[in-house]
């Protein structure tokens, strides 16, 4: 399965107006935490993958571990991504680390989300770094373009420039940010 994503710097308040002129259904706010991994046998920033626990809520407690493979084109931040759910962030982490991986950073955000014409829309918070507007959804290889067709219009549709769209992660940014990225 793939991501099918468009990211773009943006202003909430703006896109949450234009939001509230569609169709679209307000599903809720969560606090994330994404802790990125380094492998022990390639570097990660030179294969484009990445691999994180993602702890939500305010507690932490609901935790996802996600592999991201290399971006697949050059319209979109579109990469193949495998997630599954652990039981225990915590435990998932000390895995991980037994096993060579070792913490890279934390990314950590305030998603806001919305569920619009079979798309995911968040507007996002992100420590260090500022607001974002993704706009995202799963596809199969072969409804890729038709899919990223589709976010590029949502995004428009929200009043955002496509053509500025970050096709780099928030782990890239952070770390572009505070001098710890290559």
């Amino acid at each position: 399965m793939y991501e099918v994503e468009v990211k773009v710097r943006a202003d909430h308040e703006p896109v949450r107006e234009a939001l509230a002129t569609t169709e679209a259904t307000h599903v809720g706010t969560v606090v994330q935490e994404d802790t990125y991994y380094g492998a022990p046998d390639r570097d990660f920033a030179d294969t484009d993958e990445a691999l994180r626990i993602r702890r939500e809520g305010t507690d932490g407690t609901t935790a996802h571990l996600t592999y991201k493979g290399p971006l697949v084109d050059a319209e979109s931040k579109t990469r193949e991504e495998f997630e599954t759910g652990v039981e225990s962030g915590e435990t998932m982490g000390n895995i991980l680390e037994r096993l060579g991986y070792d913490p890279v950073a934390t990314v950590r955000k305030e998603r806001e989300r919305y569920a619009y014409g079979g798309y995911e829309v968040v507007l996002d918070a992100v420590d260090g770094l500022g607001e974002f507007v993704e706009v995202e959804t799963e596809a199969s290889a072969s409804s890729l373009e038709a899919e990223r067709s589709g976010a590029i219009e949502i995004v428009e549709r929200l009043g955002l420039d496509p053509r500025t769209q970050l096709r780099t992660s928030y782990l890239e940014l952070l770390l572009d940010s505070t001098g710890d990225g290559e």
